[in-house]
Order: structure tokens, then C-alpha cells, then sequence
């Protein structure tokens, strides 16, 4: 089954119901739900949007809409060797390359990220929610 690592922009946008993105992202929890693809997500993701959603919807709403997602998600360990690979990483930022290195330690297939710039030195697919959907429909 494919394994699908969501990248935190993402999360916020399903999670958020951020638009125009949101309809993508719900697309491909869907996907998830009915078990056609895997989520994964990092340990990170999940702090950081925690930490943003609370903001706009308080801690308790945030912490439920956490809750109904990880339902739906595996979490990539974030362990001491994706830090030290992040560290040594060609990216320009860090936690995109402790992203992609969480990616890649829980064995994903590809990255669903709104920044596919920010994945330049990824050894692996990096894709938009919309250019995953489209990619999929074109395999149908």
C-alpha cells in the first residue's frame, strides 16, 4: 500500500479547513479512511500544528481535531539519527529535513507537501496535494 508522509502544511490545511487547499487534503484523508494509502506524519508535525490550531481555535478544539486525524496517520519516529541526518542535510531549512528524513525512516513512498521547493535534495517523489490526485486519477 502506499505510504503517503503529509507534510505539516497539509495537516493545517485539512485540519483548518484552510481553503482552497482544504478539499485536496480532505481527498486524500479519504483516501486514508478507506484504506487505499497510508498517512504518516512526524512527531513534529503533530507539536506544530497543535501549536497553530490552538491559536485560531483554542486548545481543546485543536487537541480533538489532533486526535481525529491521528486516527487516520502512523507516526514517523523522530529519532536521534533523523537528527543528526537533518543536521549534515543539503536543505536549506531544518525542519524540512527533519521532515524528510522522518519520511524516509518510516519507509514512505512519497512527500504531499504545498512546498515542493523545499524538498529540492529528497531522494523521493515530492508532490502537491493536487499533482498526487491528479497523478492518481491518471493510473485509474
Amino acid at each position: 500500500m502506499e505510504r503517503l508522509f503529509i507534510d505539516t502544511n497539509v495537516i493545517l490545511d485539512l485540519l483548518g479547513e484552510r481553503e482552497p487547499f482544504y478539499v485536496a487534503a480532505a481527498k486524500i484523508a479519504t483516501l486514508a479512511d478507506i484504506g487505499q494509502i497510508r498517512i504518516v506524519t512526524s512527531a513534529l508535525s503533530y507539536a506544530n500544528t497543535f501549536y497553530i490550531l490552538s491559536k485560531y481555535y483554542g486548545k481543546l478544539t485543536a487537541n480533538d481535531k489532533i486526535k481525529r486525524f491521528k486516527v487516520l496517520s502512523i507516526t514517523a519516529e523522530l529519532t536521534d539519527k533523523v537528527i543528526d541526518q537533518a543536521l549534515v542535510s543539503k536543505f536549506g531549512d531544518f525542519e524540512d529535513a527533519l521532515q524528510y528524513y522522518s519520511a524516509l525512516t518510516a519507509k514512505s513512498h512519497l512527500i504531499i507537501t504545498r512546498n515542493v521547493k523545499d524538498f529540492k535534495a529528497a531522494q523521493i517523489p515530492v508532490m502537491t496535494p493536487n499533482e498526487y490526485l491528479k497523478r492518481r486519477m491518471n493510473k485509474t
